[in-house]
C-alpha cells in the first residue's frame, strides 16, 4: 500500500522560531494521532526560515479529512498564531511506491 504525503510549507510570524512552532503543536499532534490513516509527521526548517511540515497518511482522502479538521475542529489551536498564513503552500500528493 502506498502512502499519501501532506506537505505544507510556510514562514513563521516575525519574531518566532522553529522551536516556538513545534511547541505550539502539542494539541495538533494529539489530534493527528487520533485520525484514521495517520502514519507519521516530520517538521523541518530550511536555512532561510521556511518550515516544511510533512504528514504521511494511508490515503489522500485521510489527509484531506484531517486537514479540514485542523481548520475547523482545531481552529483554536495556538499553532495558527505562529504561521504567516499568506505564505502557506499546502498540498496532498498520493505516493507511487515505497523504497526501503
Amino acid at each position: 500500500m502506498s502512502e499519501a504525503l501532506e506537505m505544507t510549507t510556510f514562514r513563521l510570524v516575525p519574531g518566532l522560531t522553529g522551536a516556538d512552532f513545534v511547541n505550539a503543536n502539542e494539541d495538533i499532534n494529539d489530534y493527528l494521532r487520533r485520525q484514521p490513516g495517520f502514519r507519521w509527521r516530520r517538521i523541518v526548517q530550511d536555512d532561510d526560515g521556511t518550515i516544511t511540515d510533512i504528514v504521511a497518511w494511508d490515503s489522500a482522502a485521510d489527509g484531506r479529512r484531517s486537514a479540514s479538521g485542523i481548520m475547523t475542529e482545531m481552529v483554536d489551536s495556538p499553532v495558527h498564531a505562529t504561521i504567516d498564513h499568506a505564505s502557506v503552500d499546502f498540498r496532498i500528493v498520493p505516493g507511487l511506491g515505497h523504497i526501503s
